[in-house]
């Protein structure tokens, strides 16, 4: 259920109204994919944007519309632990398979490995759910080490990691010192083929929701040992994950989304669109890859 390659999909706004009629067809396209399943309200989803009475309606949404043999995983980490909590419940009665959280990370120097190691073993006592941490230090400023990552792998409802540093000697490390059934994914393509070459079992990726088909083809040929593929494919997509992670966030994928048949629209401020320069670069890439 967590393994394969889940795409972290952006949330569909009109005139900054969720718009569900845009993100059924959405999900209809990505379901048609060799994706394994979705994340709504990770990072790409905006969820920080986004009330919590809309992120309800937004999980039970893709859980109705989207195909059953697929996961759908819930982006429900918070500042606080109780709030962590009551949103990972209502995620699941919404119909979500497990739930990414965020490290808290508002009070930065207050977030030290025991603190960390409470908050995310009080999550899962209390989840209906498995869990997923989710380590993102570009967005966080905080790191979960590999000795934290050891120690609640243990837990028996914490069921995996997904990691965007892009440390493949951290990687490697969560897989040297977790259980076989701790579930390690990458959290970007431009390291999904040295990910997966060291044990990971799948990836989060932006990029998913643009070259779905492209990053599950990386982890089928790493799984049946054609390197030397799967290498290629991995070389050509670097520079459009570059451009819808990096370099242009949110807005620059919900504007690619826009060049390839999906609905992307516009983010939620203060989020800018990006301009004409910054479309022009992503539909070269895209060119590049033959995808528009």
């Amino acid at each position: 259920m967590l393994r394969g390659i889940f795409a972290p999909i952006p949330t569909p706004f009109i005139d900054e109204e969720i718009a569900y009629g845009k993100l059924e067809e959405n999900l209809a396209k990505w379901g048609a994919t060799g994706l394994s399943g979705i994340v709504v309200l990770g990072s790409n989803g905006e969820q920080p944007y986004v009330d919590e009475d809309e992120k309800v309606e937004l999980w039970a949404f893709a859980r109705k519309h989207f195909p059953e043999d697929k996961t759908v995983i819930a982006g429900t980490g918070c500042e606080s632990t109780r709030a962590t909590v009551r949103l990972t419940k209502k995620a699941a009665d919404a119909g979500a398979q497990a739930a990414l959280i965020l490290t808290p990370h508002y009070f930065k120097a207050s977030m030290n490995e025991a603190a960390l190691e409470r908050f995310y073993t009080d999550v899962a006592d209390e989840s209906p759910i498995p869990v997923l941490l989710y380590n993102m230090p570009g967005n966080t400023g905080l790191n979960i080490t590999p000795p934290l990552v050891k120690k609640l792998a243990q837990h028996p409802n914490i069921k995996g990691i997904k990691d965007s540093g892009g440390n493949i000697v951290q990687i490697s490390e969560f897989l040297r010192d977790t259980p076989d059934d701790f579930v390690v994914v990458a959290g970007s393509a431009s390291f999904l083929m040295p990910a997966l070459v060291m044990g990971a079992r799948g990836g989060i990726l932006a990029s998913a929701n643009v070259i779905p088909d492209l990053c599950v083809r990386i982890s089928e040929l790493v799984s049946q040992g054609k390197y030397d593929e799967a290498r290629s494919i991995q070389k050509s997509i670097i520079h459009l994950n570059r451009l819808v992670t990096a370099r242009y966030g949110v807005a620059g994928l919900k504007a690619t989304l826009d060049m390839i048949g999906y609905f992307g629209g516009m983010p939620r401020r203060p989020i800018l669109p990006i301009g004409d320069n910054e479309k022009a670069e992503i539909r070269a890439a895209l060119e590049e890859l033959k995808v528009v």
